[in-house]
């Protein structure tokens, strides 16, 4: 019989400490949700997470209905953290955030929860790209959008963006590969036009520098993206260096073809026959000396070498 006695005595004991256990959870909980009222969002999900980690320790529904609220705010609360941290522009803490907000929100079974964080991992990448971007850190811009694409491959806007950064990194070929992709996936008008751009500037600093073979292939390239005088004229003036007269006489034409109002016709038309007339095409010579021939600048000097040919 005292054996009986001291078991009962026992059972009261344990039931009186898990309810002080309870209650002292219950403490932890409101408390959490005092702070996250008063929009102390670290604090409340630190109460938060504390009062778990006592629920759980205690028996009952009571118990558990108050696990299954928990295990409601926590992901939440992360949540909200990292959007208020992408609001600040705290990018890499919005990233680890959201991380963190996923594992736990799968962990918890709230896979509504993760889906939402997972897809505002991209914005924050593109966001933080952005801001680099205009900050002039390429190097780091460029990180921040290769994060995008690995995580949206079919964003032709974030692979415009990448082939933006790496191209002001000097990274050509990179920026090639990157607005290739972005011309693919819809972005053909911007991405063809920044290439074109890219490859007129190379091709000018490779004739700059007498590398006459290596800037031809740079300024076709360039054309072959995006079509410009600018780059005919420095292709012509490239093919001249290097000896192909036939090639630059193309190119001359292209010239006055695209750009029929350019202040340097003449000029141009003159350099064409004259190169023409060098090379033994009398015909080219002579078409374009006629088409010189009521010029106030040319019209002499196209008589007299008419007279000649």
């Amino acid at each position: 019989m005292k054996k009986l006695f001291v078991a009962i005595a026992a059972l009261g004991i344990a039931v009186m400490a898990s309810a002080q256990d309870f209650n002292a959870a219950i403490d932890v909980f409101n408390a959490g949700a005092t702070a996250l009222e008063g929009g102390n969002k670290v604090e409340a999900l630190a109460q938060f997470r504390s009062a778990l980690t006592q629920f759980e320790a205690c028996e009952g529904d009571e118990a558990a209905e108050m696990i299954g609220k928990c295990k409601d705010i926590i992901p939440n609360t992360l949540l909200s953290i990292a959007k208020e941290e992408i609001n600040e522009a705290d990018y890499d803490k919005a990233v680890a955030s959201l991380a963190e907000a996923q594992t736990v929100a799968k962990e918890y079974g709230k896979e509504e929860i993760a889906a939402d964080a997972a897809a505002l991992v991209p914005n924050v990448y593109l966001r933080k790209g952005s801001t680099l971007l205009k900050d002039k850190d390429f190097a780091g811009a460029a990180a921040a959008f290769k994060e995008v694409v690995a995580l949206t491959p079919e964003d032709g806007q974030a692979y415009l963006l990448l082939g933006q950064a790496l191209m002001q990194d000097n990274n050509l070929a990179g920026a090639t590969e990157a607005l290739e992709k972005a011309a693919e996936l819809g972005k053909a008008d911007q991405a063809n036009k920044l290439l074109g751009t890219a490859y007129l500037k190379e091709g000018q600093a490779l004739l700059k520098a007498n590398k006459n073979a290596e800037a031809i292939a740079a300024l076709e390239k360039s054309n072959s993206y995006s079509e410009s005088a600018n780059a005919y004229k420095l292709l012509a003036s490239a093919q001249t260096k290097a000896g192909k007269s036939k090639d630059a006489i193309a190119s001359y034409k292209k010239y006055l073809e695209v750009n029929p109002n350019a202040k340097d016709a003449a000029d141009i038309m003159f350099t064409i026959a004259a190169t023409a007339q060098k090379a033994g095409d009398k015909a080219t010579a002579k078409e374009y000396y006629t088409k010189l021939s009521g010029d106030a600048k040319y019209g002499a000097q196209a008589a007299a070498q008419l007279k000649a040919l």
